[in-house]
């Protein structure tokens, strides 16, 4: 039987949470043991977002087969088990080059090509072959009605329910109830502005999952219902929450999976939200808390490292722990004292980033962290920090430095992969994707995940250089993972130290809030220890100045 379909689209204003709408409604179908399967269309023509800045688009969430997708990807796999790959992203770039590449060879047979039916042929062809081994698909248009550029793919989800049926199709839009302070009122108008926008195009929203920040009186929503045509019950109050694991709960009670479900003709049986619910309960009732720096370039906009803060929410939640994050731009630690501002943590972590901007606020961190004994967890960039402030400061190479920030260096500690030597193009040169590390036994990495051999995902351009090895392992550095063929080095830890570790990959893409990673655990854990040993340094004192 082929699969059935949900269509997630948004109006009035962006960022409404279409992507963790979407994801919360594929957990809710999974609690019901139905198989699933997300994909995400944005409008814009980058082909993928891997060399946007994060400080427009975001992080760039990496899948398994090394594409470069957007952040949404993240939720969906943090709230599914759909295995996603480059199919279940697509921009209009993407199909625009794929349609010209087409042309080009010939395949039109010399007919016009146009946005209907080419575009929308493509749009379509792409989302049967997402839904080809699920029960049900949920794909997420991206942007909001209205939109020039959304256009070809809200007209094709609109032939897919000509060409499927309404049994095999359901629309959920997400929308906007503000609030206006001056008025002291919740609006509809732009709710309704939103549904004729859709109506305007063909499509009959069956769902509304209307976003407010309290709750929506049930004469609002019988209003909203009889302007917008649908039935009231469909007229959903998606409010904000404090956790967004909170978000599958609340679906829940508002009904949105069991009228998806009748809508789509599926009878499954109740689902199973136990897990789901003991996570929100640890979320809202920690036993203690945990403090955290991370030290990076982008962190005026949280969304560029979004996958590494849940990844540490998740590692909190483990150990029944209130996660508290502090980002600390790096150039704000290239001053003298800079110990000052690292003083109040439990643990600090460099997470992964391009360019020299803000190199000698992390060796500063790095150096803080590895000479006060404080958990240090380094990504990507922040190992290969690491292994540069090692490298200066415990070997006594002054000025070693990766060959991205100083080309001159005369120790190239961290150096470009060899076979992209004499490549200056930014897109498709990196390492991406899924690598196999084999690690040592008796390490950090080897007793955080229990076994030898594991695949993580990565993205960079530049390695550790072995050339260097002798050195670094001589002054007591231990590199504890590498590439099978022992070309790539993947860990590196300090042995001496609580919690030193630094990884090539990136963990946070694996972690999910029922299954949170390994090492994302292990490193919250050193640095509860941390904490907890410094308090009991702190009262031992008191007692002492009070006897």
């Amino acid at each position: 039987m082929s699969a059935k379909y949900i269509f997630v689209t948004g109006g009035v204003v962006s960022s409404l949470g279409k992507g963790l709408a979407a994801a919360s409604i594929g957990c809710l179908l999974e609690a019901r043991g139905i198989k699933v399967n997300l994909m995400k269309f944005d409008p814009y023509l980058n082909v993928d977002p891997g060399t946007m800045s994060p400080f427009q688009h975001g992080e760039v969430f990496v899948t398994d087969d090394g594409a470069e997708t957007d952040l949404d990807l993240g939720h969906y796999e943090r709230f599914t088990h759909a295995k996603l790959t480059r199919d279940n992203n697509l921009t209009t770039g993407r199909i625009y080059e794929q349609i010209i590449t087409k042309e080009r060879r010939g395949d039109y047979l010399g007919k016009t090509v146009q946005v209907i039916p080419h575009v929308t042929n493509e749009i379509k062809n792409a989302m049967r072959k997402v839904a080809a081994d699920c029960e049900v698909a949920i794909v997420e248009i991206g942007g909001t009605v209205g939109d020039i550029e959304s256009l070809p793919f809200l007209e094709a989800i609109r032939q897919m329910r000509q060409d499927l049926g309404r049994e095999n199709t359901c629309f959920v839009h997400v929308t906007l109830i503000p609030w206006i302070a001056a008025a002291q009122e919740l609006k509809t108008k732009p709710t309704q502005h939103s549904v004729k926008e859709m109506l305007s195009i063909g499509i009959q929203p069956d769902i509304l999952l209307c976003r407010s920040d309290r709750a929506v009186p049930r004469e609002m929503r019988n209003k909203i219902a009889l302007f917008c045509n649908v039935e009231e019950p469909a007229v959903i109050a998606a409010r904000d929450v404090a956790s967004i694991y909170e978000v599958p709960l609340t679906f829940a009670a508002e009904g949105v999976d069991t009228l998806a479900l009748k809508y789509l003709r599926i009878e499954t049986k109740a689902p199973d939200l136990s897990r789901w619910q003991d996570i929100v309960r640890r979320a809202y009732h920690p036993k203690d808390e945990v403090s955290i720096a991370i030290v990076g370039k982008y962190v005026e906009y949280e969304d560029s490292y979004k996958s590494l803060k849940e990844a540490l929410v998740h590692g909190a939640l483990a150990h029944n722990l209130k996660l508290r994050v502090t980002w600390l731009e790096a150039e704000g630690l290239e001053v003298p004292d800079y110990a000052e501002q690292l003083r109040d943590f439990d643990g600090i972590l460099v997470p992964g980033g391009f360019g020299k901007r803000g190199i000698e606020g992390m060796l500063n961190a790095i150096r803080y962290a590895r000479e006060e004994a404080v958990p240090y967890f380094g990504i990507c960039l922040g190992m290969q920090t690491a292994c540069i402030e090692y490298a200066r400061n415990v070997c006594g190479l002054k000025d070693a430095n990766s060959g991205e920030f100083d080309p001159a260096t005369p120790y190239r500690i961290i150096y470009k992969l060899r076979e992209l030597t004499g490549v200056e193009e930014m897109g498709g040169t990196m390492r991406l994707g899924a690598w196999d590390c084999v690690m040592e036994p008796d390490s950090l990495a080897a007793h955080a995940y229990g076994k030898s051999e594991i695949s993580e995902r990565h993205r960079h351009r530049y390695e550790f250089n072995r050339e260097y090895e002798a050195i670094l392992t001589g002054a007591g550095l231990r590199l504890t993972g590498t590439t099978p063929d022992a070309t790539y080095v993947e860990i590196v830890e300090i042995p001496t130290h609580p919690f030193f570790l630094g990884c090539q990959f990136h963990p946070e893409f694996k972690s999910k809030p029922l299954e949170p990673h390994p090492l994302f655990r292990d490193f919250i854990a050193a640095s509860y220890q941390n904490r907890l040993a410094i308090h009991h340094e702190i009262a031992a004192s008191s007692s002492m100045e009070a006897l």
